[in-house]
């Protein structure tokens, strides 16, 4: 994205928080680290409703953390090689942040609030796609709080988005085959604590009704 155009973003969006109501701007405050630890009582969830569900679902909820943390890897790995200053000390024309500007070191792109969020609210989506509606608008608010506080340009957000989004996909989808078998394997032990992870599944169903199931075509 053209420079000129990203901190013109970025001056608007910093200008803007300063019109708005102080709850709104403590809000936000909030918001950009409380969110990662909703996301965090929501892949609990996940994983406990699975439970009693197949082994695809329950691999799948809980691949959901592991595949968040790697597409926070990833997004800290590009952090590493593109040392993008904070727009909160270059754009000097712009408002004040909100928030302390990170430290000198703590590149500005991608961002990997924006990344954790990205993967987080796709790999809930592919574990328990109903839960679409809470997770997706989630991470959109948590990338654009970033901004908002000051912290980060708009190209560092939706960069984050797409690289957390796209490695959490992939991994789910690579991943889910093996954690399937482990959990399986898991399953069967029944003993003590793994059994207690992973969940009875799903309840079996009496004799005479799989035999009838077996005789229908």
């Amino acid at each position: 994205m053209d420079s000129s155009i990203t901190r013109g973003l970025y001056r608007d969006i910093t200008d803007f928080a300063h019109t708005t109501p102080s709850w709104v701007r403590h809000l936000a405050e909030l918001w950009t680290e409380a969110g990662l630890l909703l996301f965090g009582v929501l892949f609990l969830l996940a994983w406990w409703r699975s439970r009693t569900g197949d082994l695809r679902a329950t691999a799948l909820a809980v691949l959901a953390p592991l595949v968040t943390a790697a597409g926070y890897v990833v997004s800290e790995s590009l952090k590493s090689l593109v040392d993008e200053e904070r727009p909160c000390r270059t754009v000097t024309e712009a408002a004040a942040p909100l928030v302390p500007c990170p430290p000198y070191g703590d590149w500005s792109f991608p961002s990997n609030h924006s990344a954790i969020a990205g993967a987080a609210a796709v790999a809930l989506v592919i574990a328990w796609p109903r839960i679409a509606v809470l997770t997706v608008p989630m991470a959109l608010l948590m990338a654009f709080s970033r901004v908002f506080v000051g912290v980060h340009y708009p190209h560092d957000v939706l960069t984050g988005l797409v690289v957390g989004a796209l490695v959490a996909a992939v991994c789910s989808v690579a991943l889910l085959r093996p954690a399937r078998s482990l959990l399986g394997a898991m399953r069967a032990s029944r003993t003590g604590i793994v059994g207690w992870v992973t969940g009875p599944g799903p309840a079996p169903r009496p004799a005479d009704e799989t035999a009838h199931a077996a005789r229908v075509p």
